[in-house]
This record gives structure tokens, C-alpha cells and sequence, in this order.
């Protein structure tokens, strides 16, 4: 089957960054299917893991990226229950395994979604990794019950980017005030008609302009930029009793003393969690399915911004390049393979 893969760790200026491969068709094991994947998207992970590495050379096998896919499943196996050959679905698979950017791949049912029906394999492609990443940091990390009556507030730091989007949307479906940061015209205006009642400027101190926007401090914050960088100014504008989550690691020590007065908490949320440790992989299929729910109401809608087109590994050496510039809105979707 034709995939493409790293054989190395490069910078994406090297035409070798990615490769096109041919690859054998992978074995499924008792919960996996096995499906033919029509689009995948790029995610950050993609160009951390695929970026040079000290101390690495060439690969023992090539490595196949891509954790956010749609296509059709092509087999079961034989302990599978929530789906059958020639279902339509969507998922983001686990950093564990081989990525979604072959024409065929092998994933645990328990982390997959049906896909939305009213979205194309393009349009569903750009939504699993964000998706969940977004309503495991409201809902599970920063414990945010839907149906409020929008008497909280929540600030998304990093509002245009693939999870801040995704959680704009989940605000204000959870009945939050939400103010979402962002730095260019166009990030502000996609911010807002995605449903942020308020947007800033990261660039700018955030207490001043949350004075500004009417909001004396936030309930809940999601950073999804940088946590050492603003860490000092979430500290500042979390309310008492609050809640801080982050996506984003880092190197540096935070110090949590000012949290202790307000008795706010502070959690991390990695989308990867469940699938590499193996404990509830059913949520994750399970909120997939709510998400495509939402999406075919019309509560939720997708958050891609640019389709490209073959899979190739030319066309993914592009989407790494555009993701690495920090000038992306949305999501990037890659569909089709070549004739």
C-alpha cells in the first residue's frame, strides 16, 4: 500500500523530511479495523515527531505520521462491536502505533468515531485530535457541565488555532462567556464568528485587556500556546476557585504558590493519554460520536480552512511547512491519493 513516512529526522526544508512509500497492508488485531483512509489532517504532534532529533540517525523501519484521519472500514476484528465493513468514520488514533497517513491503517474501534453525516472525509478529518482534545480540557480536566446559563467565563489562549477553535465552539455550547486570544485581523475575525463574545491580543497584556473586554478575572483558562510564557498572567486573571488547563508542555518549572490563595487548580490534557496507557479507550469513541452529533445538528461545525490534494509526501511537506510558519487558521485537510 502507498504511505507516506519518515526515514529520518529533518528539518521540512529537506525534500527527505517525507517520503513516498510503499508499505505491506497492516495486520488488525481483535478490536482494530481497518480502514481505507480518504483524508488526514496535520497537527502539531506531526511536526514535533517528525522534526530533527540530537543524537538520531536513520531509522531501523520508516515511520509513518498522521493522527487525524476519515475514510471507510475495510475489515474487522474479530472481538470489534460498533462497527462493519464499509462504515464511515473518523478518528485521531494513538502516538503508539502507526500514523493515518497511508492508504490503509489499522486502528482500536474503542477510539473511533462515526463519522458525521453531514461533513465529506475532508470536513471530518479536521475535527478528531482537536475535538478531543478541546472537551477532555473542558470537560474532564476543567470539569465544565454543558447547559449553563452563561454566568462563567472562559479564555482560550490561542483561539484560531485547530484546539482553540474546536473549543470556542464547546464554550459557548457549554453556556460559557468566552473570550479567545488572538493576534492577526483575520485569526480575530475567524475567533468571532466562530462565537467568541470577546477577543484579544496575546501579544498584549492579557489583565488589561480582559479589564477592558468587561471581565474583572476568568473562571477557566485553556492555554494552547505556550504555558511558561503566560503563566504569570493566568495566575493574575484566574477567578477564586478556578481552573487552569494547559496542552502545551514545557521545560520550565511553574510555580503553583499563587494558586493556593484562590484555590485554583491547574491540569494537563494530552489528547494521547487514554490510548497510550489503555485505560478508558471507550470515552474517546464515545465523545467522537457526540462531537458528529453536535457537527449534524449544526451546534458544532468544522474547522477546516484549506483542503490540499493528493496525499503525497510533497503535499504533507507543504502542510508542515505552513504549520511550522504559525500562520494556520484552522485546520489543513489532505484528501484523495494520487491516480
Amino acid at each position: 500500500m502507498r504511505a507516506v513516512a519518515l526515514t529520518q529526522h529533518l528539518p521540512i526544508s529537506d525534500p527527505n523530511a517525507l517520503l513516498d512509500v510503499e508499505l505491506p497492508t497492516p495486520e488488525i488485531g481483535p478490536h482494530d479495523l481497518l480502514v481505507r483512509v480518504h483524508a488526514v489532517s496535520v497537527n502539531p504532534v506531526d511536526t514535533k515527531v517528525r522534526r530533527p532529533k540530537p543524537g538520531v540517525g536513520v531509522l531501523p523501519a520508516p515511520r509513518v505520521l498522521g493522527w487525524d484521519a476519515a475514510g471507510r472500514v475495510e475489515a474487522v476484528g474479530e472481538k470489534v462491536s460498533r462497527f462493519s465493513v464499509g462504515d464511515e468514520v473518523y478518528y485521531a488514533g494513538s502516538i503508539t502505533r502507526p500514523g493515518s497517513n497511508s492508504e490503509l491503517h489499522a486502528v482500536d474501534e474503542r477510539i473511533v468515531g462515526h463519522k458525521p453525516r453531514t461533513l465529506d472525509f475532508a470536513e471530518s478529518a479536521a475535527l478528531p485530535l482537536t475535538a478531543l482534545t478541546a472537551w477532555e480540557a473542558l470537560f474532564d480536566r476543567l470539569s465544565i457541565r454543558a447547559g449553563g446559563e452563561r454566568s462563567q467565563s472562559l479564555l482560550i489562549i490561542g483561539g484560531a488555532g485547530g484546539v482553540g477553535s474546536l473549543a470556542i465552539q464547546l464554550g459557548r455550547y457549554a453556556g460559557l462567556k468566552v473570550v479567545a486570544t488572538a493576534s492577526r485581523k483575520e485569526t480575530q475575525a475567524f475567533c468571532s464568528e466562530l462565537g467568541a463574545d470577546a477577543v484579544i491580543d496575546h501579544r498584549l497584556p492579557l489583565p488589561e485587556q480582559l479589564r477592558s473586554a468587561g471581565f474583572a478575572d476568568v473562571n477557566m483558562i485553556l492555554n494552547t500556546a505556550d504555558t511558561a510564557a503566560y503563566w504569570d498572567a493566568c495566575c493574575e486573571i484566574i477567578a477564586p476557585l478556578g481552573g487552569i488547563c494547559s496542552i502545551v508542555e514545557t521545560d520550565k518549572p511553574l510555580n503553583l504558590a499563587p494558586l493556593m490563595r484562590k484555590s485554583a487548580r491547574f491540569s494537563w490534557e494530552l489528547m494521547f493519554t487514554r490510548s497510550i496507557f489503555g485505560v478508558e479507550l471507550e470515552m474517546q469513541g464515545q465523545i467522537l460520536d457526540k462531537v458528529g452529533e453536535l457537527i449534524d445538528q449544526k451546534v458544532l461545525r468544522t474547522t477546516l480552512t484549506a483542503r490540499r490534494s493528493p496525499i503525497s509526501a510533497a503535499t504533507l511537506r507543504e502542510a508542515h511547512t505552513l504549520l511550522e510558519s504559525g500562520q494556520a487558521i484552522g485546520k489543513v485537510v489532505i484528501e484523495g491519493w494520487p491516480e
